[in-house]
Formats: C-alpha cells, structure tokens, sequence
C-alpha cells in the first residue's frame, strides 16, 4: 500500500516571553559574577568569602538546571547567542551594586551584542529552519523528495513519501 503524507516542517517562532524566559536564565548566569566579585573583597577563606563563594556555586547549579531546560526549547546557536546578553546584565549589576560608572564605549559595544543577539532571534527562511526527518515505525521506507531534490518544495513544505507493507501478504 502506497501512501503519502506531508507537514509543515518550520521551527517555531521565537516570541517575547521564549526570550524573556531566556534572558531570565542569563540573568542568573549573571548574578554569579555578582557573588564572586563580593568573594573577592574579603580574606582568602575567610567566612564572608566562603559564604559568597558558595554562593556563587549555588547560582551557578541553579544556572546550570535551567540552562538545560533552556537549551532543550531553543537552537543551540540561538541560546549561545542571547546568552552573550551576559555583558550588559553585569555592567548594569556593576553600575547599581558596585557604583561602577558606565561609559559610552561600554554601552556601544553593548549595543553591538544586542544587534547581533536580534539578527540571530530573526526569522530566517522557513525552508532552511529544519531538517525534513521521517520516522519509520514499521514503515519500510521513506524520503523526502521534491523537484529540487532537497526534501521541500517552493513553499518550505517537506514532502514526505512512504511505503507501508500489506499486512496480508
């Protein structure tokens, strides 16, 4: 029996709050750095150092489980990229916290890492957003094929073929 099948096969849109749970996770990652820099104003293994210490290495294992869950919602490249938003959490913890000035080469080379944190959170080309997969659960074969012989036709549609075996033969 021959059958045919096809999806849609576009990553998902990124909207505000995918990326508001994202920047939360990198504003744990962040406050780390908030911790270690504390540690360092006092004594080597002195109390308030290992306090802090540790504190950090608190954060960094809470960092450290949603960055998984992170990771398992997003494109690697996708997450990597807005976790470079790292930069400007720190300078502005180092500007309320530690009375930090921020200058105007700090804010530019910020600004570059939020342009290039928003050209990778951009759409791209719905047929080059996923790779066109079939599962074959007790299918015997299947591809995809289309004139171009890449697995989707003009309108990012991946065209899936299969045959399935007669269970009376």
């Amino acid at each position: 029996m021959e059958w045919r099948r096809t999806e849609k096969m576009n990553k998902k849109k990124i909207g505000l709050v995918d990326i508001l749970q994202l920047q939360g996770a990198v504003v744990v990652y962040s406050l780390s750095t908030v911790a270690g820099k504390l540690a360092s104003d006092y004594e080597f293994l002195s109390f308030k150092y290992i306090l802090f210490f540790g504190l950090e290495f608190v954060i960094l294992a809470v960092y450290a489980i949603i960055w998984q869950q992170m990771i398992k919602k997003f494109q690697l490249s996708i997450a990597c990229a807005n976790k470079a938003l790292t930069l400007m959490w720190s300078m502005l913890w180092n500007f309320l916290i530690f009375s930090t000035g921020i200058t105007v080469w700090k804010v530019v080379g910020v600004a570059l890492v939020i342009i290039g944190v928003v050209i990778m959170n951009s759409d791209e080309d719905s047929s080059e957003s996923a790779d066109c997969v079939v599962a074959s659960d007790g299918v015997s074969g299947g591809n995809c094929v289309d004139a171009a012989n890449d697995g989707y036709d003009d309108n990012g549609v991946c065209e899936v073929t299969a045959r399935e075996e007669d269970d009376n033969v």
